[in-house]
């Protein structure tokens, strides 16, 4: 970035967010560091003249150094061509290669204009955009992708959070054994270059986890015998909900402390200890296999990525949620550019977060560094007739949902089942079975009804029928693979 002021185009529906325009010219002009490097142009600033109004927007973004577009629910006046303003301003942003920032008013898409909509879904697929319900939240966001502009640009130099040195903290409270441990086993998994009798100074400063004598944030989060104690938000918290929905209170909860290392280990036992396994054979070998319903490694990636890439500035802390149709993992922070969601579906290379801690996870085999991770996920998930895992980006948030069944809400939507059936399905997820009394029961209906609802789902492929009649009978989740065999009968 040159000395001179960088020029942002504010791109909207003007009437529809008249106000946010104003907040953000305003927040960006008087921030005591953003003023230094930005001005703001508005359209409705100008003076009136004689020139066509989409000549002059247009020549503005032109003359811009980056785009930021504000889209809301309206997408605008339409011109011959059907376009709005605001969607040529993108286009002219994207075609010139302008940086550009996107910020969508409001988590519910419905009631946006189709056509908004579709802008949306576009921007979305070509950058990483954010939500925000209020200025507040806005100002919040313009002001991270901007200063995160500065960093990348050069014009802004820190260290980030995890090569600071850590406030009170000395190399005493490093767990030396822990360190030791560590380089035995990264000599062992990656050929490690110091010996594990070398000095404890020499091994961090190799590791780079050393400032000035002071062990940095990373050190404590990697080695430290209480990261906690300087770091309190450095932590997983797990919980289980035995349906689909998140109850309160939460009946199982555990906070799992410590170093990155034992915090990964724990939440990963915790949640391979509430799925379904079945126990194989002893034809491969003297020790019968178990069968996970999700393949462990499945279940380790999504947790490794949200503990190594999450945003340690933030006070939020690692979330692993265990429903009975799912397993959710949830860290703060976003992706950073240029990977997106989609992106993370097809080959990617791997852009770390925090240097540091990638370094040493992948110096244990805890992580590939290859961005291979998201495919992995994928691919085991389809070979156990699993639905891809889900990745979604909110706000500042990053959630991965692995599926414990085939039976997702999307694909739910698509059998058009009845309230009845649903509230059906949730007992089965649960239980694993339910029978024509429970069904009764649960949903308040005669012995003809609750039948006719439950051959309904076997006819569907959503339930399979276990016995003929009597006590005996029930109903269970069909299998995906039986599902498509049905349908070719």
């Amino acid at each position: 970035m040159n000395s001179t002021r960088a020029k942002i185009f504010i791109s909207s529906v003007q009437k529809e967010l008249a106000q946010d325009r104003r907040e953000v010219k305003a927040f960006i002009e008087n921030d005591p560091l953003l003023r230094r490097f930005f001005t703001v142009f508005l359209f409705e600033d100008l003076p009136a003249g004689d020139r066509r109004a989409d000549d002059v927007y247009l020549a503005e973004v032109d003359r811009c150094d980056i785009y930021l577009g504000l889209f809301g629910n309206n997408y605008g006046f339409e011109d011959n061509e059907g376009l709005s303003p605001t969607e040529r301003e993108f286009n002219s942003a994207t075609v010139q290669g302008k940086i550009r920032f996107v910020f969508v008013k409001g988590n519910v898409d419905k009631d946006r204009h189709p056509k908004m909509q579709a802008l949306i879904s576009k921007a979305g697929s070509q950058l990483i955009r954010k939500r925000f319900n209020d200025i507040v939240e806005l100002k919040a966001a313009v002001y991270a992708s901007l200063v995160e502009h500065l960093e990348a640009c050069g014009a802004l130099r820190s260290r980030s959070f995890e090569e600071r040195p850590c406030t009170d903290a000395t190399i005493r409270d490093l767990n030396k054994q822990a360190v030791v441990d560590f380089v035995r086993l990264a000599r062992f998994e990656r050929q490690f270059p110091l010996p594990e009798k070398a000095p404890l100074s020499d091994i961090l400063t190799h590791l780079h986890l050393l400032r000035e004598g002071q062990p940095t944030n990373a050190a404590l989060l990697l080695f430290g015998r209480d990261p906690q104690g300087f770091l309190p938000s450095a932590e997983v918290r797990c919980m289980h909900f035995h349906g689909t929905e998140i109850q309160r209170p939460v009946p199982f909860y555990r906070i799992f402390k410590g170093t990155v290392f034992g915090q990964v280990d724990m939440a990963v036992d915790f949640v391979m200890s509430k799925l379904n396994r079945s126990v194989g054979t002893r034809t491969e070998s003297s020790q019968a296999p178990v069968i996970y319903e999700i393949p462990p490694e499945v279940i380790r990636e999504a947790i490794v990525n949200a503990v190594v890439h999450r945003d340690y500035t933030s006070a939020g802390a690692v979330q692993v949620s265990v429903f009975a149709d799912r397993v959710e993992v949830w860290n703060p922070g976003v992706l950073p550019p240029p990977l997106t969601t989609e992106s993370l579906r097809h080959p990617h290379g791997s852009i770390p977060r925090n240097h540091r801690l990638c370094e040493a996870l992948f110096l244990a085999r805890y992580i590939e560094k290859y961005g291979t991770g998201t495919l992995m996920m994928i691919r085991e998930s389809l070979a156990r007739n699993l639905p891809e895992p889900d990745f979604i980006q909110r706000g500042g948030e990053f959630t991965s949902t692995v599926w414990r069944d085939w039976l997702t809400p999307k694909v739910l939507a698509g059998f058009n089942l009845n309230e009845r059936q649903m509230k059906a399905l949730e007992l089965v997820k649960v239980h694993g079975r339910i029978t024509n009394k429970d069904y009764r029961q649960l949903t308040d209906t005669i012995i003809r009804t609750a039948s006719r609802d439950l051959e309904a789902m076997v006819s569907k492929g959503i339930l399979h029928k276990v016995g003929v009649t009597g006590r005996n009978a029930h109903y269970v989740l069909a299998r995906k693979q039986d599902v498509k065999r049905t349908n070719r009968t």
